[in-house]
């Protein structure tokens, strides 16, 4: 890829204040592009956005919930007010919750996934959509997740959400194309603030996961992950939309083993 191919552009990226969040902001700025660092985690993502300014990058930071759809419209009129453009949207953000047995999650569980990842992300095409058709070019990146690919045992409200975040992504995608706005999903697999807590609650199920990769590892978070999404946010990917990038070292050709040891 070219150097600086993102000069010019803005970008938001939620959940950026660690993990593949951090990650993505970070290359991204260093591609030239200017970024709204979202998060809730006020300490880690402002230090996020001072790394990228003590770089000589630019960016900023803004607490944003995106439970709170007043939250998600709010920071795209940020990033619009500031640099007088939206035209790179990353849905990244998450909040972890233990893994349960469908028959054991509360529908108040699937109705927080839902609100995390679907709305949250449907809430942020909604705001940017007008903003990149008027500029006849945009592109949006939704980070979903091979749980809900392979059907993972024990995120059964976390898979479900992620893979309704797909289906959308590859709706907009088709109605959206003819304006030059493309959107495509990440499913990633990488050391990521996620797969820490598992690797620390289940240590020899994460060890098992890591060794069935067909590279016998999960990925970097800037050397694996964060390279895709500026592929994708650039004038390279201009003619690839509404498709799922499997990310994740091969882990999806034959599913990872995940049996995780859930309670009846």
């Amino acid at each position: 890829m070219r150097d600086n191919l993102l000069a010019g552009r803005s970008a938001i990226v939620t959940g950026a204040s660690d993990g593949i969040g951090r990650a993505m902001a970070k290359r991204l700025a260093s591609e030239g592009a200017a970024v709204l660092v979202t998060d809730i985690d006020d300490k880690q993502g402002e230090a996020v956005a001072a790394a990228i300014r003590d770089a000589g990058g630019r960016a900023e930071y803004q607490h944003v919930d995106v439970t709170r759809r007043e939250d998600v419209e709010g920071m795209v009129g940020h990033c619009l007010a500031h640099w007088g453009s939206v035209d790179i949207l990353i849905n990244n953000a998450y909040r972890g919750q233990p893994p349960e047995r469908l028959e054991n999650k509360s529908d108040e569980d699937f109705e927080q996934n839902l609100r995390m990842n679907f709305w949250a992300g449907k809430w942020s095409m909604l705001a940017a959509y007008p903003h990149m058709r008027e500029r006849g070019w945009g592109r949006i990146i939704n980070i979903c997740s091979l749980n809900g690919v392979n059907a993972h045992m024990g995120t059964a409200s976390y898979n479900i959400s992620k893979e309704a975040l797909r289906s959308l992504t590859r709706s907009a995608a088709r109605e959206w194309a003819p304006y030059g706005i493309c959107c495509n999903v990440i499913c990633p697999a990488a050391i990521s603030s996620a797969f820490r807590r598992f690797e620390e609650a289940q240590p020899e199920l994460a060890a098992a996961t890591q060794a069935a990769n067909p590279m016998g590892r999960m990925g970097d978070p800037e050397r694996d992950i964060a390279g895709v999404a500026a592929f994708l946010a650039s004038e390279d990917a201009r003619y690839l939309t509404g498709n799922t990038l499997y990310v994740d070292g091969g882990g999806h050709i034959n599913g990872v083993a995940w049996v995780p040891d859930l309670p009846e």
